[in-house]
């Protein structure tokens, strides 16, 4: 039976007032509404790794766009922002073999990981209180499998993983309202190489 992550979060924020949080981020969009949730509860610092987002173009699109929001979003407690290395190199490594799997697979799974990994580890670094992702707010995104992940990096780190299933609550709907007032510059594939690759196949069907 699946765990209701939003229930899961409801009872951490009961205890919540100013901990830090560091917050792994794919874009800004997906960010937006979780920023406007969280930051009533942390002092969020915004991770920006994604190294599986190809071309290096698109990724810096995303990147500037993600701090633009940043700076434009008006919060109860501050929001920060810190780039993580793009290494295109190391994502294809972690899924060689798996390049072929439709998405929302293993591929994507060891995609979660490794951005997680590395976000747990930094948050450690820093002494953080928590860390999280923004990940499981799209509807795209596997909640069951993120949660699973950042509790093995919450064991192996001895750091606090903020359990979530952003989509709840019309999350994923409130980020596309949050996208349009800000005017977020929304992609239509979800990052990697093979991703875009899907979407413009599905594109050429339709």
């Amino acid at each position: 039976m699946n765990t209701n992550y939003q229930k899961v979060l409801d009872e951490i924020l009961q205890n919540i007032d100013g901990q830090t949080l560091l917050l792994h981020s794919c874009c800004a969009p997906c960010s937006s509404y979780v920023l406007e949730y969280l930051s009533n509860y942390f002092k969020i610092t915004v991770f920006y790794y994604n190294p599986n987002i190809s071309p290096k173009d698109e990724y810096e699109k995303r990147k500037d766009e993600q701090k633009k929001f940043i700076s434009k979003f008006k919060s109860k407690y501050p929001i920060s922002f810190i780039e993580g290395d793009y290494d295109n190199d190391k994502y294809e490594d972690i899924i060689k073999g798996l390049e072929e799997e439709c998405e929302g697979g293993s591929r994507c799974f060891k995609c979660y990981n490794l951005r997680l990994d590395k976000t747990a580890h930094l948050a450690r670094l820093k002494n953080f209180d928590y860390f999280g992702t923004t990940l499981s707010v799209s509807p795209y995104k596997n909640a069951q499998k993120l949660n699973e992940i950042g509790k093995k990096l919450q064991d192996k780190y001895n750091i606090k993983y903020l359990f979530s299933d952003f989509k709840k609550k019309n999350g994923y709907k409130r980020s596309i309202e949050l996208s349009k007032e800000y005017n977020l510059y929304r992609q239509d594939y979800c990052g990697c190489i093979y991703s875009k690759i899907n979407r413009d196949k599905l594109k050429k069907t339709v």
